[in-house]
């Protein structure tokens, strides 16, 4: 017999498990550190400092290497410790031998938020959206977790929630802040650190694009190149675009947008069957975009974000459809204006409606340049693209300083936690005296060097100390100074004055 568990409900009996697992891992990863603390609390206190991770990166699959890239060389550079793990078996990263970076495939799916639940370090860096939201949950062990966004359009395209649970989100331009800080307030949820860095992966890209030779049997492409869910190109008109698109034997390259390969794996097999033996076209599922962006003489899209990769790259006409887009699964539905990325298409793209697409090709012959598309690309540009060729340097810049402000916060805490410690001590010491009459108290004029301890007879009292051999100073006839090095025993100098 067979059961079928729907999606959802699979979620959340994952994340009940995920829930009663790490609450067993961390009740008994406490109880041993308490053991242990109980014999060695120097052994604790090192066997903890290897487990903490200063910096991790999470890269969610091979497509998302040139967003890490750049930033895993600067890691590299400033000789800054950084964990990078990946669900690509065959990610770069792996076999790059970089001194200062270890690198792990850590599994797909369940299997990698899993092991991402129980992570433990100061920053946590990721394109994946969604945290505290379905199977990838917040670690108790985490301190920060920023989210880098993969595109240059709007952040709000996620799906519902997609950034509300991060502490940072590292943005590509200043006009994402304003619709972030409306859902914050709407939700009331705490603000986010949000910084504009730049777009590594536009870097990268930018770099290879330099590279690329000009191919002298160059014949012209159309690139097919849209988002995905119901709402997206292919997913809602697919043969009904695709076929007569073949019929004007251009040649054509379709990308579907990776998130496919997973969602819509039926609806795309159907779609390769039809075309299979058609030369003209011919399916792109590389992670790397590159090759078929700098082919590309006009691109056809949707409301997907690679529009703006290809215009700020290429610049070059785009043909898209916002026909039937759907906001309900997605953020922007709760952002009571249109979005910045549909205002900036209508102004430098071309509409392609649904009563075109029988003649597709007549479009295409009719689509071209003008100055005034060519500006309202470059406004856009200059817009959503912040720290062009500079991103990397800004994002780590940032994520330094964030580990910087961990540190301090954890050595204040010590600092604090110390003087507690110091407090309930000099209390102890006072109940042991007391007997003999002598007041004792913490004197303001304590610090970290050295406590002072206000008492009757203090001559008598040090008497007692330095017979024990511990380090004492007699200030005057009602003061003595304990330290500095004793004061941080100070159950030692209460068993000696016993």
């Amino acid at each position: 017999m067979f059961y079928y568990i729907d999606p959802g409900t699979g979620s959340m009996l994952f994340s009940i498990v995920i829930g009663i697992a790490a609450t067993l891992y961390f009740s008994l990863r406490a109880l041993t550190v308490k053991l242990k603390m109980k014999f060695s609390t120097k052994d604790v206190k090192a066997t903890l400092s290897q487990e903490k991770k200063p910096y991790v990166i999470y890269c969610e699959g091979k497509q998302y290497f040139n967003v890490f890239r750049p930033i895993v060389d600067e890691f590299e550079k400033r000789g800054l410790p950084l964990v990078y793990y990946t669900s690509a078996e065959d990610d770069p990263v792996l076999t790059a031998g970089f001194p200062h970076v270890t690198a792990e495939y850590i599994g797909s799916g369940n299997k990698a938020f899993a092991r991402l639940n129980f992570l433990d370090a100061d920053v946590v860096l990721m394109t994946t959206p969604g945290l505290d939201v379905y199977q990838l949950k917040r670690s108790k062990n985490v301190r920060h977790y920023s989210h880098i966004l993969h595109m240059p359009s709007d952040p709000t395209t996620y799906r519902m929630f997609g950034l509300d649970f991060f502490d940072s989100v590292l943005l590509t331009g200043d006009y994402q802040k304003a619709d972030i800080r409306y859902l914050e307030k709407l939700r009331t949820i705490k603000a986010k650190d949000l910084v504009t860095v730049g777009c590594t992966y536009l870097d990268v890209l930018q770099e290879k694009f330099a590279a690329i030779q000009p191919n002298a049997d160059h014949q012209f492409t159309v690139l097919v190149a849209p988002s995905w869910g119901p709402s997206a190109l292919l997913s809602r008109f697919g043969e009904r675009l695709l076929d007569p698109l073949v019929e004007t034997g251009l040649q054509i390259i379709v990308r579907p947008h990776p998130q496919s390969k997973t969602s819509e794996k039926e609806m795309l097999d159907k779609l390769r069957k039809r075309y299979e033996g058609k030369g003209t076209i011919r399916w792109d599922f590389e992670p790397d975009n590159s090759m078929a962006l700098s082919q590309a003489d006009i691109m056809i899209s949707d409301f997907s974000g690679v529009v703006f990769d290809y215009t700020f790259l290429r610049d070059k006409p785009v043909l898209y459809m916002l026909q039937g887009f759907d906001p309900l699964p997605y953020d922007c539905d709760d952002i009571p204006h249109e979005l910045w990325q549909f205002r900036a298409l209508k102004k430098f793209g071309i509409p392609l409606q649904e009563e075109d697409l029988p003649r597709i090709g007549q479009v295409i012959q009719a689509a071209s340049d003008s100055p005034a598309l060519a500006a309202a690309r470059h406004a856009a540009k200059a817009e959503a693209w912040a720290n062009e060729g500079h991103a990397a340097e800004k994002v780590v810049d940032y994520l330094q300083s964030v580990e910087q402000k961990i540190q301090g916060e954890e050595a204040a805490k010590r600092t604090y936690d110390y003087r507690i410690d110091t407090v309930k001590n000099v209390l102890a010491f006072q109940n042991l005296v007391a007997s003999e009459a002598h007041a004792v108290a913490l004197d303001p004029r304590s610090n970290a060097l050295a406590t002072i301890l206000v008492c009757e007879q203090a001559p008598a009292i040090a008497a007692k100390l330095q017979e024990k051999h511990i380090q004492v100073t007699v200030v005057d006839a009602t003061h003595i100074a304990v330290g500095p090095s004793a004061d941080k025993r100070l159950l030692d100098v209460i068993d000696a004055i016993e």
